[in-house]
């Protein structure tokens, strides 16, 4: 691998957890893939162990950004009056915590899209007149009209794609159901803005569709949550800024090249949230294909890799896939590979070898299930299916207890009474407040990470 002088970027390591062995007629491999990045600017740039340093795009430079804030000013947020002072105050937060040299521009959103600050198709670039400027402009923000996020999106779409800069992020804020445009309207949006630019999504208060904002985040490989109260938003939106300037590199791919007669199962990112990233495959050369990642700054990701292979004899090994982390080159050559790991099958006829499951893949296999049944048991319960929500949501409570999962177990418990959380036996709650309601839906697909 090349060495780079800078030291502030980040530096990636892949490590692959797995066993390898299979039985005789054997075909599934399961690999846990846990990537790392680290000295993106906080730890000091020291590198890890056989890692691979990601160059500045710029040299000498800070990586540019280019931040959107679209603000929900739909008529529903005057109800109550207090929802869209908040809001203000949150976007007014999130403008304080931009680097200076940021670009940004914020938007309102109703059934259209406008510009509130700086306008005419720009983005401003961050400094003390700038954010003052537009906390200013912030003061004409009033609520008014319906909800159309497609729209909002396509605008930041639009902004952030005349920005010469890496890294390229939206925060979009809604508080009601996105009742002004075709739901194949908003998937037509997000299609067009995966892979150009990713968002944070909130909710804030109660009346807000989930599965929406979950969709915005999923699509566009951002963070989706609810802000019950919305006096919490600042406090969140500033988070929210604070975790976008962190980030250094955009554009990572997880590429997986595999021999010929295997074929991929799946592609999740399964910590520190459960993304299928399946679907999002393009091919990258003969055998060879890209998932994307998204934007890195100093974190650590697990993700999961099944593959089936051709069945082979008692001694017989093989290369299942090739995971590479790759780094496309902006100006057309050719990308970097920034970290290796091999995914391996053997095949042997000792049972205990083949028949035991590694424990990240049985780890991350229980957390990708209790998100699952989590969300089946909310939609059961929703239909008034109670027998069939209280099946998925006890699986559920046995799931977070099993594996420590100890936030989703308590977001659990105010939905369900816990009669014995080891064998699931759970009754539904008579009365389940709304906001926990959805609080256990928006988070449903977080987990914890295997203990080492």
């Amino acid at each position: 691998m090349a060495n780079f002088s800078k030291s502030n970027v980040p530096q990636f390591s892949v490590e692959v957890y797995q066993n390898e062995y299979l039985p005789e007629g054997g075909r599934e491999v399961n690999a846990i893939v846990t990537v790392t990045s680290t000295g993106g600017g906080t730890t000091g740039g020291v590198p890890l162990s056989g890692a691979a340093a990601a160059p500045s795009r710029v040299s000498g430079q800070e990586p540019g950004a280019a931040v959107v804030i679209m603000v929900d000013c739909s008529g529903s947020m005057d109800y109550p009056p207090t929802k869209m002072r908040h809001a203000r105050d949150a976007t007014a937060a999130a403008i304080d915590t931009l680097r200076d040299g940021t670009s940004f521009a914020v938007v309102g959103g109703t059934h259209v899209a406008k510009e509130v600050y700086p306008g005419n198709g720009r983005l401003a670039v961050a400094d003390a007149q700038t954010k003052a400027r537009a906390k200013e402009a912030l003061r004409a923000l009033s609520a008014g009209g319906g909800t159309a996020i497609g729209t909002w999106l396509r605008l930041a779409d639009r902004l952030l794609g005349a920005a010469d800069v890496e890294i390229r992020h939206g925060i979009l804020l809604t508080d009601g159901r996105n009742e002004h445009e075709a739901p194949e309207d908003l998937r037509a949006a997000l299609e067009s803005c995966a892979g150009r630019f990713t968002c944070d999504a909130r909710g804030v208060g109660t009346d807000w569709e989930v599965k929406e904002v979950t969709a915005v985040a999923a699509a566009l490989l951002g963070t989706a949550d609810i802000v019950a109260d919305p006096a919490g938003l600042a406090a969140d939106f500033t988070q929210m800024m604070e975790n976008a300037m962190g980030k250094e590199v955009a554009d990572v791919a997880l590429r997986l090249w595999t021999p010929v007669g295997v074929e991929i199962k799946f592609v999740k990112q399964v910590a520190p949230t459960v993304v299928d990233l399946t679907g999002r495959r393009t091919t990258a050369g003969p055998r060879a294909g890209d998932y994307p990642t998204g934007s890195w700054g100093d974190e650590s990701r697990d993700y999961h890799v099944c593959v089936q292979v051709p069945e082979a004899g008692i001694g017989q090994e093989m290369l299942a896939s090739r995971v590479s982390l790759i780094l496309p080159d902006p100006s057309g050559g050719a990308p970097q590979t920034l970290s290796q790991g091999l995914v391996r099958a053997v095949w042997t006829e000792d049972m205990v070898a083949s028949t035991s499951m590694n424990p990240q893949v049985a780890h991350y296999t229980g957390q990708a299930e209790l998100a699952q049944v989590i969300q089946q048991g909310l939609d059961a319960r929703k239909s008034g299916d109670f027998d069939g929500a209280t099946a998925k949501l006890g699986r559920a409570v046995q799931l977070a207890s099993a594996s420590g999962n100890e936030e989703t177990a308590k977001l659990l418990s105010k939905v369900v009474d816990v009669v014995d959380a080891a064998t699931g036996t759970v009754r539904l709650k008579a009365k389940v407040a709304e906001a926990d309601s959805m609080t256990l839906e928006t988070r449903s697909t977080k987990t914890v990470r295997v203990k080492k």
